[in-house]
């Protein structure tokens, strides 16, 4: 009973740790520039993640794994990170993380499709929800309107564009990453392949060199060590913690989240802000709620999700 505590706390820190990492990313985009400063952030974890969790051989991994799970993973690193680096502001940069929060909601909705088994009618209007809520926070104290929408997007098509189809990349990899890897953890080399492929861009962008502060070096060793710690102690707390617990938690997140990064960023955000992403947060426990397996066993969240 004890260690099943340690390993559900190591996963109720994993997820608090998780919560920062978009103030924690943006506040080193600020400092060391959106590209080379994810390239930066995602190379200290890879050597974080490489001393606590190591690497095992590639040669140990399914192909397919590796070419696509990993392709997956990257894909989506890149795209958040560089959208919340990219964003205009801190507001917009919140922004960015609460649609990404789609997430969930899309995960279990391809689910859904890709099973083909009956469900809940109600799962539709959650999802739908979890839409609304998204354009009830970047439409602004304007509430729901399409040229405010479109107005605020046109800003940043960029940053937005890569937030949203993050969220979507996320959950395809999180329905196939597990029948892919065959039990296999390629947590690792998947973070040394994402720092690879943002060195790369960084190298051909015209993106000015990075000035490296004390203040910058820490906020950089910060997002690094609390990004890397989130995985290593996620894979922790599903060895063995209150699965059913921790995948509550879990979906609480963009509330989490959302209050965290304002409060590392410095920044308040409007109620109507706050009103999208309870809008966002609710919707994705009534779809993990409506699609959950009865069994406590069969509740575990996928170790990379």
């Amino acid at each position: 009973m004890i260690n099943s505590h340690k390993f559900t706390l190591a996963g109720c820190l994993a997820i608090l740790l998780w919560s920062t990492i978009v103030g924690l990313i943006r506040n080193v985009a600020e400092q060391l520039g959106p590209i080379g400063g994810a390239a930066m952030i995602y190379t200290v974890s890879s050597v974080f993640l490489f001393i606590f969790l190591g690497a095992p051989k590639l040669k140990l991994f399914p192909i397919r794994y590796l070419l696509i799970g990993g392709g997956l993973f990257v894909s989506y690193e890149i795209c958040l990170s560089l959208a919340l680096g990219m964003a205009n502001d801190r507001t917009q940069a919140v922004e960015m993380g609460v649609i990404n929060y789609l997430w969930p909601s899309l995960t279990v909705l391809m689910a859904v499709f890709m099973s083909n088994k009956p469900v809940n009618k109600l799962l539709y209007p959650a999802i739908a929800l979890s839409f609304f809520g998204v354009a009830w926070t970047v439409g602004g104290d304007e509430g729901i309107s399409i040229s405010q929408l479109s107005s605020n997007i046109a800003t940043n098509p960029a940053s937005y564009s890569m937030a949203f189809f993050g969220a979507f990349i996320w959950a395809f990899y999180c329905n196939i990453t597990k029948k892919l890897a065959n039990g296999m953890n390629g947590i690792t080399w998947f973070f040394i392949g994402t720092a690879i492929a943002l060195w790369i861009k960084y190298l051909i962008s015209d993106e000015p060199a990075m000035v490296f502060t004390v203040g910058a070096s820490f906020d950089l060793l910060l997002a690094g060590i609390v990004m890397g710690s989130g995985y290593a102690l996620w894979n922790i707390g599903i060895l063995g913690g209150n699965m059913v617990l921790l995948a509550t938690l879990s979906y609480f997140t963009p509330i989490l989240s959302t209050f965290l990064s304002a409060l590392i960023l410095n920044i308040e955000l409007t109620t109507k802000f706050w009103q999208g992403v309870v809008m966002v947060t609710v919707a994705s426990l009534i779809c993990w709620w409506l699609t959950r397996e009865k069994s406590p066993k069969n509740n575990v969240v996928k170790s990379e999700c």
